[in-house]
């Protein structure tokens, strides 16, 4: 319920800053050529990311139907937008209902690829504060209060330890399912390492955050006040924008602040940089209400026979 609250207050506060009026004025002067590039990019992501899914059930002995996968990736998008993470579990539930591919194998392999997904944004976050160290660094010791930071972080690890422990050492049945679930999860992550294809495996997963950040950086070419981006500048944005994405549903209201939020940092004017948030969220959402939508439609009849 937070989450969608969050996002109702920031439409209404972009809306404050930036009328409707101008944001449809925006949008008739954007260069649409670009924005369709985007979609085609972002289009090209989801596909990766389904192919990149069939080998990754492979080691766990099941060879899934692509379509199945292309279809519950879709879903998961479209899912999302209710829930935050929702989607992810609907995802290895129609892996079970429709390919017979226990739920928390499925939910492992998952795990396993949102792993990897981290990493590569590890790299890119990295690269980032190779690129802009010093400013990045001011910028985040005049926010935020690092020392607690740290402090909560540490209190956070030691409380999973300490619930780890008690579940090794409890024989109850709620136990025991746990035990078995997280069993399950561990399997399905550690089909990264088993799988034969480990080089299509990752190829797929720089492929992914490739097409990502192409999809990201084609849609500024729309606007003209944006086409002299400094390049560290739309990786600010780029990471903020997809960290937005799991602070509201699909993030709803935060992707256009987030972007506001990055581009301001290098004084960029504040009014195109929400249009550019509002049309680059715009286009990618009804992408995946589209094909999410025919997705969840057309499962049931893409598996008739089971």
């Amino acid at each position: 319920m937070l989450p969608i609250l969050l996002g109702v207050f920031l439409i209404y506060y972009s809306l404050s800053k930036l009328s409707f009026e101008e944001l449809l004025q925006y949008a008739k002067n954007a260069d649409y050529k670009y924005v369709f590039l985007g979609l085609v990019f972002g289009l090209l992501s989801h596909l990766s990311r389904a192919y990149r899914w069939v080998f990754m059930l492979e080691p766990l002995g099941y060879k899934i139907k692509l379509g199945n996968s292309i279809m519950a990736v879709f879903s998961t998008y479209l899912i999302n937008y209710t829930i935050p993470r929702a989607g992810e579990v609907a995802r290895a539930t129609i892996l079970k209902n429709y390919e017979n591919v226990p739920f928390e194998k499925g939910f492992g392999t998952i795990v396993a690829e949102r792993i990897a997904d981290m990493v590569v944004m590890l790299i890119i976050i990295a690269v980032t504060l190779s690129l802009q160290f010093d400013f990045i660094f001011n910028f985040l010791t005049q926010k935020f209060n690092l020392t607690k930071i740290i402090i909560a972080g540490i209190a956070l690890v030691v409380l999973a330890l300490m619930f780890v422990f008690l579940i090794k050492r409890s024989t109850s049945v709620i136990a025991l399912k746990i035990k078995g679930f997280v069993n399950g999860l561990i399997e399905g992550v550690l089909s990264i390492f088993k799988m034969k294809k480990k080089w299509a495996f990752i190829f797929h997963t720089l492929f992914i955050w490739s097409m990502y950040m192409l999809m990201f950086y084609v849609t500024t070419l729309a606007f003209k006040d944006l086409n002299t981006l400094p390049f560290a500048a739309i990786l600010v944005a780029f990471i903020l924008a997809t960290f937005s994405i799991a602070a509201t549903n699909g993030g709803i209201g935060s992707y256009p602040e987030a972007i506001v939020i990055a581009f301001t940092l290098f004084s960029l004017p504040e009014d195109p940089s929400r249009a550019f948030g509002w049309i680059m969220w715009t286009s990618q959402t009804l992408l995946v209400f589209v094909f999410g939508g025919l997705s969840l439609l057309y499962l049931p009849f893409f598996n008739q026979n089971k």
